[in-house]
């Protein structure tokens, strides 16, 4: 793929994701230094990652998730045009043990409690780029993920099964990490075209 081709086929890949096949960890690794080569403010660089493969432990982590996505369906009333990503959201939380690799994005530090949404901002801000970049790099080497966060409903449970000191790292994302199953890309699915959601000059200007 062409930079252009793999930006527009980058997706959430969830039931794609194959099952029966392990990731090496030296793949997981060369994406991962793609995914340091993001920006952050101030270049202070303050992802820190932590791959979990034991199945035991990938089984513990699955159960948490599964109770927090448990919530959020309840929560909430889906659109009828959303109920395909909800399927596949269900289809996922029922496998998340089955995924060969489970990838735990963390930030050092913590997020202010009363901060301004400028602090907020700068925060998330200096991690979901390597996120991003993360999902980049699987996609064109043949694997595929998808950032999820249901787990962080039990941040604090997870944090001290995986032994991260919950005051000092911030878990912001989980990514299950596969190889992708044969199937087509889905250049331009369910995407608004940019003239349709971007103004000029003005909100609302044409």
């Amino acid at each position: 793929m062409n930079s252009t081709e793999l930006l527009r086929t980058t997706r959430a890949f969830r039931r794609r994701l194959d099952l029966t096949r392990p990731v090496d960890r030296a793949e997981l690794l060369d994406c991962l230094d793609t995914a340091v080569h993001a920006p952050s403010g101030t270049n202070r660089q303050p992802w820190r990652f932590l791959v979990v493969q034991e199945p035991g432990t990938r089984q513990q982590i699955a159960d948490y998730y599964r109770k927090g996505f448990a919530a959020y369906l309840s929560a909430r009333i889906p659109r009828p045009d959303q109920l395909g990503d909800l399927a596949s959201g269900r289809y996922l939380a029922e496998h998340l043990h089955e995924v060969p690799a489970l990838v735990l994005a963390c930030a050092l530090g913590r997020p202010p409690a009363t901060g301004s949404a400028p602090h907020l901002a700068s925060f998330y801000g200096s991690i979901y780029p390597a996120v991003w970049n993360f999902l980049l790099a699987l996609h064109d080497r043949g694997l595929g993920g998808t950032m999820t966060t249901a787990h962080l409903a039990y941040e604090r449970e997870v944090a001290e099964l995986l032994d991260i000191p919950f005051d000092e790292v911030t878990q912001v994302a989980l990514l299950p990490v596969a190889h992708l199953r044969p199937g087509p890309p889905k250049q331009g699915a369910r995407r608004r075209p940019a003239s349709e959601v971007t103004a000029w000059e003005r909100w609302g200007g044409a």
